[in-house]
């Protein structure tokens, strides 16, 4: 395969690659198999409706109660069918150089990429921590994750802030946000002219199959954004479960989820550490980035043993020992831990 060949089907690698039907799934990211039975039944309430066109009146509903859970205006919010979405409009901002933050989710790059714009990378060392001053002046847009896939690492918002230049736009991946307690470092309710915000229900809410998320950022950005997009960009069930899932009691449930996860990711991390696995720390997101000897050794004999974890070296600046893997309840933990240790890698 050519170089550049290899480069681009390493930037399209997704997790769901690394999983299949009857593994258990340390590979995706996203929290339970199916969204909650509350969810379904407001998804149900709508099946009804599928013989008419999406109207007006739902995807302003929609856009209403996202504008209401962040603080925002009306015409800040740009709803989308799926982060991916999101990243493939990228290139409308007309970018003369961008910069993408890496280790990180790889699909930005590629949508760039793809359409032309260049992109510098900038590569950030252990244990990855962001630093304006490695970003090239001339960037006038930049790319990052927050918390970053794969490394889990929050960025303190105001360091994201530093970021900020005349004539720079900055784009911030907060897809896993609602998977931090509070969130903390989140810049959803900022209102600066220069940012926008990314933001997916795919991984808390089960609704990988579904394509739900949301831009929010200042309305001439988003205008130029939304420029030649197709008529209903998105369906009935989606705009139903955005709008669902910006109610105040989901927000709560959410808040609920993360609380939990944290309790469940210091758990994970100190059982994979006295296995002798390198857990890179900081982590504050819903998956940890492991290091271990003959990683890619360790991840095929896991398969065989019905576990999936995510590959990493597909992510900029990381090796084949490099893997990723979802936070879990303990019981799966279990199941991950023993077959490590009969693995007999490392």
């Amino acid at each position: 395969m050519p170089e550049d060949s290899a480069d681009r089907a390493r930037l399209r690698h997704h997790g769901d690659v690394d999983a299949h039907p009857g593994m258990l799934d340390f590979a995706v990211n996203v929290q339970g198999a199916a969204p909650p039975e509350w969810l379904r039944q407001r998804l149900a309430a709508r099946l009804g409706a599928l013989g008419r066109y999406p109207s007006a009146a739902d995807a302003d509903r929609a856009c209403r109660a996202v504008a209401a859970r962040h603080g925002r205006a009306r015409d800040e919010v740009l709803l989308l069918a799926g982060a991916a979405e999101g990243f493939a409009m990228l290139p409308r901002l007309g970018s003369r150089l961008a910069a993408v933050l890496h280790p990180s989710f790889t699909e930005p790059e590629l949508a760039l990429r793809d359409a032309g714009v260049p992109v510098t990378r900038v590569m950030l060392a252990p244990p990855y921590l962001l630093d304006p001053a490695a970003v090239p002046a001339q960037a006038d847009l930049v790319v990052l994750g927050n918390p970053t896939n794969p490394t889990s690492v929050l960025h303190p918002a105001d360091t994201i802030r530093a970021l900020r230049r005349p004539g720079r736009t900055i784009v911030v991946d907060e897809a896993f946000a609602d998977a931090v307690a509070g969130e903390p470092e989140s810049l959803a309710a900022d209102r600066s002219p220069d940012l926008l915000v990314l933001r997916s229900l795919t991984k808390t809410w089960a609704l990988a199959g579904l394509r739900c998320g949301y831009f929010l950022g200042d309305s001439a950005l988003l205008a130029r954004l939304e420029r030649g997009r197709a008529h209903w960009p998105l369906g009935t069930l989606q705009l139903e479960a955005i709008a669902a899932t910006a109610d105040r009691t989901a927000v709560a449930e959410a808040e609920r989820r993360a609380e939990t996860l944290a309790v469940a990711r210091v758990a994970m991390i100190e059982r994979l550490t006295e296995l002798g696995v390198q857990v890179y720390t900081p982590a504050e997101g819903p998956f940890l980035l492991l290091r271990v000897a003959d990683g890619e050794l360790l991840r095929k004999r896991l398969a065989d043993r019905g576990i999936a974890v995510r590959r990493a070296d597909t992510f900029p600046g990381l090796g084949p020992d490099h893997l990723r893997v979802a936070v879990r309840g303990a019981a799966e933990v279990d199941r991950l831990v023993a077959a490590i240790r009969s693995a007999g890698v490392g």
